[in-house]
């Protein structure tokens, strides 16, 4: 018996691992050797190709295209009609599968709505990507990036809430209570 509830529209393909209390909704398909966590939530219409591992909690919304080479830590959100790509120059006449570039998406990073992110570009832990991004280039971890390219315009807590640094370089998330230092370029949670 399985132990993931899948639409009677999906298609998983032999190969797959799912893990326990994943849903799969309408016209979904799980390609062979697709790796999905405990809990996921995998919306209507997207894809998951050959090889592609998704974290424990990750979410992903509708019509989410997810290609070979892109992993995900646990708790990701991939929001509505996101993209990633595998191939940085794609010709149809020309077979470029073993030029496939790895993207990987750290712990509870959230990619939004319509945004593409070009292959070999890794997203750092809980950085968000706004809507409608490109991202052409490595995210770090906390980062808000927006605009096409994607430029960084600020820092997020894990809840998903701009920092503002104060002169020690220190920052509190309103929602969590959970301070955040600023130093050397990189944010530091403090728990």
């Amino acid at each position: 018996m399985d132990n993931f509830k899948a639409h009677e529209t999906a298609v998983i393909d032999p190969g797959c691992i799912i893990g326990e209390g994943t849903q799969i909704w309408h016209f979904s398909h799980i390609m062979t050797g697709s790796k999905l966590g405990m809990n996921c939530n995998i919306g209507q219409n997207v894809v998951v190709s050959p090889g592609v591992i998704l974290g424990n909690g990750v979410k992903v919304q509708n019509n989410v295209s997810i290609y070979t080479g892109v992993t995900c830590d646990d708790d990701v959100f991939l929001g509505p009609s996101c993209v990633f790509t595998n191939v940085i120059n794609p010709r149809s006449f020309i077979s470029r599968k073993d030029e496939f570039k790895a993207t990987h998406v750290g712990k509870g990073a959230t990619i939004g709505a319509n945004a593409t992110i070009v292959c070999g570009n890794n997203i750092g832990n809980y950085a968000l990507v706004g809507a409608g991004a490109v991202v052409t280039r490595p995210i770090p971890p906390f980062a808000l990036v927006t605009g096409n390219p994607a430029r960084q315009t600020g820092w997020v807590s894990k809840y998903g809430h701009k920092l503002d640094f104060d002169y020690n370089g220190r920052a509190c998330c309103p929602e969590s209570g959970e301070w955040y230092r600023f130093s050397d370029g990189v944010v530091i949670s403090e728990g």
